[in-house]
């Protein structure tokens, strides 16, 4: 897992505090004694798992005596019924933490089995499929995690490791495209990627005369977009590297294989996080 012990740990103890506040008052009542239990994590659709470890992380940090042992790894394709981890210790223990544990897991794993949908969608095509900033604020870094595991890439992280020129950005500059981008590579790093969202053909050659590293098509139809690759990968004039042609815009499963086949590089989709579905998963003692 790509995401610091440090971190993990220092979502789940919020998530705790959440959930368990001055404590479990409902479990407090109903045990009359103190007695250990064993339990299952099973899966009840099929998909793509992410966040064992947050889940493991959760009981752990509850109590460091439980026993967790993951039966699956992240990325791995499960089916209705498959068990994802058996864990044992104090029910008290098992019982605080199953819901924290369990929304960490279907999240994520949501996230990992939409992506790996659009993903499939696109295998036969060189373009890739990205993510984008629309995610759960607090959680950005584990929601772009549960992405690369369902075989997404992501986009830039915040606003801070990446420039992208937007609509907004041109009407505040007053510039047109070439020199906002001029003005702006004397101010960043040579290191740091430059992308121009376009929204029609006109802005397509500014973006191609201001040698920018990525072009996004937003919000174009089918033809638009054909058309704006054929203009970008028979560009004339001597560029060393030709940029990525991105395209970002209501992408859905239905369209993404007729976008992937126009032949650009990469796909950005919002779907992936602000709309994943979260799985159905759930846990049951057994002893």
């Amino acid at each position: 897992m790509n995401i610091s012990p440090n971190r993990v740990k220092e979502l789940v103890t919020a998530a705790l505090k959440e959930d368990i506040g001055d404590g479990d008052i409902t479990t407090e009542a109903c045990i009359l004694q103190k007695r250990n239990a064993k339990a299952r994590i099973i899966v009840k659709q099929c998909g793509v798992i992410a966040g064992l470890k947050i889940a493991e992380t959760v009981f752990k940090m509850l109590d460091n005596k439980v026993k967790f042992k993951s039966l699956v790894k992240d990325g791995t394709e499960v089916k209705n019924g498959d068990v994802l981890a058996e864990l044992s210790g104090h029910v008290t223990t098992i019982l605080a933490g199953e819901r924290t544990a369990l929304n960490f897991l279907q999240r994520l794993s949501g996230i990992a089995t939409l992506t790996g949908e659009y993903v499939e969608k696109v295998k036969t095509y060189k373009a890739r499929i990205f993510d984008t900033r629309k995610t759960t604020p607090g959680l950005r870094d584990i929601e772009k995690y549960a992405v690369r595991v369902g075989g997404g890439q992501n986009h830039r992280m915040g606003l801070y490791d990446m420039v992208m020129i937007k609509d907004n950005h041109l009407k505040i500059a007053n510039r047109n495209i070439a020199e906002l981008v001029q003005a702006i590579r004397k101010k960043v790093s040579k290191n740091v990627k430059i992308e121009i969202e376009v929204e029609n053909l006109s802005q397509v050659m500014e973006a191609l005369q201001s040698q920018v590293d990525i072009i996004m098509l937003d919000n174009m139809d089918i033809r638009t977009i054909k058309k704006a690759v054929s203009l970008i990968r028979n560009w004339k004039l001597k560029i060393e590297n030709l940029p990525e042609i991105e395209v970002s815009g209501d992408v859905t499963l239905n369209s993404v294989e007729k976008i992937a086949e126009s032949g650009v590089d990469r796909i950005s989709v919002g779907k992936l996080t602000h709309s994943a579905k979260s799985m159905d998963i759930s846990l049951k003692i057994f002893n």
